[in-house]
């Protein structure tokens, strides 16, 4: 029987050409078994700091799972939520049961030979239309609504565009600059493709100005504005609500299944956004989808990261009919494209779910120590 012998958290910081060639950090968590099988894990925990904390409740929840069967990740789940109850659920503790949870769902898919797909009661969506989730750092328009165009004609069924990011494109700042630019990607585009805007966290819109720029998206044709608001804005977000009829997206801030049913009451969110690298993981994403399944609403996986969060996120994505599409990052990048031996990408416009065991990825551990944080 496997037992679990090493648990290991590792930070890597690596260049993401899709945002403008930032340095972007995350942690990652390396659990192997007394038989030489490894699970990987990730939390999105972004800067710095927030890895080395990460790394440090890795670390110290590492007894409660040394010697353990890690067919019990349920059991081994609630442990490590009970011993976080003083300085959790939510923020650092978060991202570390995140990543524990992730290599332990792909532990467990290794040794017992399924996929998490089938882990999860087998995909009820077998191919999942894909859009290219980018940043506009362009100067220029014309040259942003060419590149963006390029990603349609090369089978992505629409884009999603982060406003207010690094660069030059200062998209999200002027009113007329940013319809006029909805106004040019329509036109190029044709009527088919997707189009959804992603209100950066360095932009800060009020419930007016968020209603009026979002009633003249609509007239192109927006299929969604995600986090238009600060999260806490509830009558901002209802008044935005009743004025608009595009779906509005929002949810990627929360970090546990009471925040996120809090969010559904509140009635303000059309697609909830959610990344397992901060929710729990694989398991607190499933308690989350059951929240949307009840509530007839959608889901959306913010898997802006690794191949180890695209993965999770695609077979949850796969698992249920409350998904619309999946978003993959249109330029080669380190962590999908070094770190795995197979690479995520569409056909013709769709992705299914892995059906290797576990996650279905093959890490790279040379990649790994390359990018470690030092």
């Amino acid at each position: 029987m496997s037992k679990i012998l090493k648990v290991e958290p590792i930070s890597v910081s690596y260049p993401e050409p899709n945002d403008n060639g930032s340095i972007r950090n995350l942690t990652l968590c390396r659990i192997e078994t007394n038989d030489g099988i490894v699970g990987w894990g990730e939390a999105i925990s972004m800067w710095p700091e927030a890895c080395r904390a990460t790394e440090v409740i890795i670390n110290g929840m590492s007894d409660l799972l040394i010697g353990r069967d890690p067919l019990e990740n349920t059991a081994i789940y609630r442990d490590i939520a009970a011993r976080s109850w003083w300085y959790g659920p939510e923020g650092i503790a978060a991202f570390a049961r995140s990543a524990i949870d992730i290599a332990l769902w792909d532990l467990r898919g290794k040794i017992s030979g399924q996929s998490l797909i089938t882990m999860l009661g087998g995909a009820v969506q077998t191919k999942i239309p894909v859009i290219a989730s980018t940043h506009a750092f362009s100067a220029s328009l014309e040259d942003e609504v060419k590149k963006h165009t390029k990603y349609v004609e090369s089978g992505f069924q629409g884009v999603k565009i982060g406003l207010g990011k690094k660069g030059e494109a200062r998209l999200g700042y002027e009113f007329d600059r940013d319809v006029n630019f909805m106004k040019m990607l329509r036109e190029s585009f044709g009527p088919k493709p997707d189009i959804m805007f992603d209100r950066g966290q360095h932009l800060r819109w009020d419930a007016s100005y968020a209603t009026e720029i979002t009633m003249a998206f609509e007239e192109y044709d927006l299929r969604w504005i995600e986090e238009p608001l600060e999260p806490w804005d509830i009558q901002g977000f209802k008044h935005l609500r009743s004025h608009c009829t595009t779906l509005v997206g929002t949810g990627e801030r929360c970090w546990s299944t009471d925040q996120y049913r809090r969010l559904i009451e509140s009635g303000i969110v059309d697609v909830v956004g959610c990344d397992p690298g901060r929710v729990g993981g694989i398991t607190g994403f499933r308690e989350l989808i059951g929240l949307v399944e009840q509530s007839q609403l959608w889901f959306n996986a913010h898997a802006w990261s690794s191949a180890i969060i695209t993965a999770a996120s695609l077979a949850l994505s796969a698992s249920s009919n409350r998904c619309l599409l999946f978003e993959l990052k249109p330029i080669e990048n380190p962590m999908q494209h070094e770190l795995v031996e197979q690479p995520f990408w569409h056909t013709d416009g769709f992705i299914s779910a892995p059906n290797r065991p576990g996650l279905g990825v093959e890490i790279k551990e040379a990649v790994v120590q390359k990018y470690r944080m030092r």
